[in-house]
């Protein structure tokens, strides 16, 4: 049988169900060809995921049909969802007493410092064309970091230590920060604006509120989670539950008349059940079951990249895109300094921090609601563009701060992030909280 190139037509003729399998392989099969090149290049998996999603891209060859794109959606929440869990086994007692408060000083200050100079320098170069919202939201969106390309590269190189601790525990609160941020940046654009333009229940005290009880709820599965999980339950019912509270949290925070990011829910959810269970066991479960979503998650995101995008972002984008990573270089490295952190994490933590996704996307998709017009898209495709950027160079350069931070060791480096272990040494790294690939 001929089948036709082009799986829109492919659709038409055979239906949803085999092009959605087809294209679903076909996203699978080239990332994992693309990993073969980057791995040459000694490039992390995560960015040949994410220009897998660029090439199969409708902007590039179009091998994806677009109605599909944008059915799939729901797989960027579940994979944020998984990741936040993940994220959330870093916040043990154990894990904050080793750093204390150091994390909320390096966090607060790599998060304002990004938005204070995306801000300022913003409104300076384009003085007469830009107005303050504008500039404003920019500044709160520049807080804001992505924690999932950061994760799959340090998941790759099986990296540790405290860079690695401080590192996963900045990312996570940073987004935090930026909910907050953002929140009072809406409310003080809608001052300038002459608040007429947007409601203030609505939009921000609500998405506060909302952000507050996922915090509490996310406590209490935790909770409810550990005590579940006790050691009569089989290792796939172990899964199976956390899976399934997993995508409760990410159904309701999707709700219309919620509609906010399962990250706080989730991590919060992962950092009370890692406290009250005290293991490590289904964070282990989950690391062998979310590559593959993982690798979808990335490749859709590459997928988002559009190039007529571009002559709309022009220089203004350009400013965004380099003032945000001198913004988080710079705050990194003044809180770490303040913290007394050493100086191999000072000087290499900020170059952790540039990938931005998620979360961002969500937010800006609001502030162009707000600014409305030419303004509003102008403003969606500078976050939609450096995102997708973020995401390229961000992993290349997080393995970077990896190696010179001393994460992981030259063996490991030698070996491109897929050694061969024995059994003995996999029951090993199981013990210690890691899962090899």
């Amino acid at each position: 049988m001929n089948f036709p190139l082009d799986l829109e037509k492919y659709y038409a003729v055979y239906g949803e169900v085999p092009t959605v399998l087809i294209s679903l392989a076909i996203m699978l099969f080239t990332a994992f060809l693309l990993t073969r090149i980057t791995k040459l290049a000694k490039l992390p998996n995560v960015t040949a995921y994410i220009l897998t999603g660029v090439i199969l891209g409708p902007f590039v060859l179009g091998a994806v049909p677009s109605n599909m794109i944008k059915g799939m959606a729901f797989i960027s929440d579940i994979a944020l969802a998984f990741i936040a869990f993940s994220v959330g086994r870093y916040f043990s007692i154990d894990a904050i007493k080793k750093t204390g408060g150091k994390v909320i000083i390096i966090t607060l200050l790599e998060s304002l410092m990004a938005g204070v100079v995306v801000t300022l320098l913003c409104k300076a170069i384009f003085f007469n064309s830009l107005s303050w919202s504008f500039a404003i939201l920019l500044g709160a969106i520049a807080t804001a970091t992505a924690p999932a390309s950061t994760m799959m590269t340090i998941k790759q190189y099986k990296a540790k230590g405290r860079f690695v601790d401080i590192l996963l525990q900045v990312v996570s609160l940073d987004d935090a920060v930026c909910l907050v941020v953002y929140t009072l940046a809406i409310a003080l654009v809608n001052t300038l604006e002459g608040g007429s333009n947007i409601d203030i229940t609505s939009t921000v005290v609500y998405p506060l509120l909302y952000n507050l009880a996922a915090v509490v709820i996310g406590l209490g599965l935790g909770y409810v989670h550990a005590k579940l999980l006790n050691n009569k339950r089989s290792v796939d019912n172990r899964l199976i539950l956390t899976v399934a509270v997993l995508l409760i949290i990410c159904g309701i925070c999707s709700l219309p008349f919620i509609s906010i990011s399962p990250l706080m829910c989730c991590m919060v959810f992962g950092a009370s059940y890692v406290n009250f269970r005290k293991d490590q066991e289904v964070f282990n479960q989950m690391d062998g079951f979310t590559p593959p979503i993982m690798c979808l998650f990335f490749v859709l995101s590459g997928m988002k990249m559009d190039f007529t995008n571009f002559a709309v972002v022009g220089t203004l984008g350009i400013v965004y895109f380099l003032s945000r990573i001198l913004g988080k270089y710079l705050g990194a490295y003044t809180g770490c300094k303040l913290a007394k952190e050493n100086n191999s994490i000072s000087v290499n933590l900020g170059l952790a921090l540039i990938p931005q996704a998620g979360v961002a996307i969500g937010l800006a998709d609001l502030g162009s609601r707000l600014l409305k017009g030419s303004a509003g898209s102008t403003f969606l495709s500078i976050i939609l563009c450096s995102s997708v950027l973020y995401e390229i160079i961000g992993p290349g350069i997080a393995k970077l701060a990896l190696i010179k931070s001393g994460a992981f060791s030259k063996e490991r480096l030698a070996s491109k992030g897929q050694p061969s272990v024995s059994m003995q040494n996999k029951s090993d790294l199981i013990t210690n909280g890691l899962k090899t690939n």
